[in-house]
């Protein structure tokens, strides 16, 4: 589990709108994160193998390629961010800086599947100084890693469970799984929570304590609160968690 809360870390029908966001959408590394996505659920699938009957399994792994596609996933996420960022020029001239590119390319660094293997058993203890620790605690609270982490975990978690129920339809009333996400959402953002200040502390380890103040600026500034906001409902958009595959937009 541990290991998904870094995965954080995902348009008007004017042409110089939509290619901001699509510009602020490759620039902030989503693709690549999405790749990273399919990564981990490939991993997840064989994991799964030598544990399900292979009529589920076979079906878990057409299931899960169904929702998750590449460009379905991209479609949903630009959708939503399209809906809720009025203006993605701020965002865009952000993470176009060189503080914005470094930021993306640490956030990359750690949901590669060999980092993600390397620490599976969780992050090395960082120490930092009170200034750092303080800047941190400010981040960890802009940043709605808590509630993308639980998203990533889930959808995960749940492509086995989602493909029983499509196998056999009615094994969980709608009310029911409902209830079981959400209660299990809730246990893993305070999870992620325990574990946040010291994941981002390792995330950014090579941010100095000046950059890492910059970035606290921004992601707590109005323009900066409404980029994470969007980028929030993008990926629970993208990973559709608790929506059957057959409700999905391609």
């Amino acid at each position: 589990m541990r290991r998904l809360v870094l995965s954080l870390l995902i348009f008007c029908s004017l042409p110089a709108w939509s290619d901001s966001l699509d510009d602020l959408y490759k620039v902030a590394g989503w693709s690549d994160q999405r790749a990273h996505f399919n990564d981990a659920l490939t991993a997840a699938q064989e994991r799964y193998r030598s544990n399900l009957p292979p009529a589920v399994y076979q079906a878990l792994v057409n299931n899960s390629s169904q929702r998750f596609d590449p460009q379905a996933m991209d479609t949903r996420a630009k959708d939503q961010m399209r809906k809720h960022l009025p203006d993605p020029a701020p965002a865009l001239a952000f993470f176009q800086s060189e503080l914005g590119r470094k930021i993306v390319a640490a956030e990359l660094l750690a949901t590669r599947r060999d980092q993600l293997a390397q620490h599976a058993q969780g992050l090395p203890r960082i120490e930092a100084s009170a200034t750092r620790q303080l800047l941190i605690n400010h981040l960890s609270n802009a940043l709605p890693a808590r509630e993308a982490g639980a998203e990533v975990s889930l959808a995960i978690a749940g492509v086995a469970a989602d493909s029983l129920s499509s196998m056999i339809p009615g094994l969980l009333g709608g009310g029911q799984a409902q209830g079981m996400l959400n209660g299990q959402r809730q246990r893993l953002m305070e999870q992620i929570g325990g574990e946040l200040d010291n994941t981002l502390l390792y995330v950014y380890r090579d941010l100095s304590d000046p950059e890492l103040e910059e970035f606290v600026t921004f992601a707590e500034s109005p323009e900066g609160k409404a980029y994470y906001q969007a980028a929030l409902s993008a990926v629970r958009a993208g990973l559709a968690v608790g929506q059957s595959t057959s409700n999905l937009a391609p």
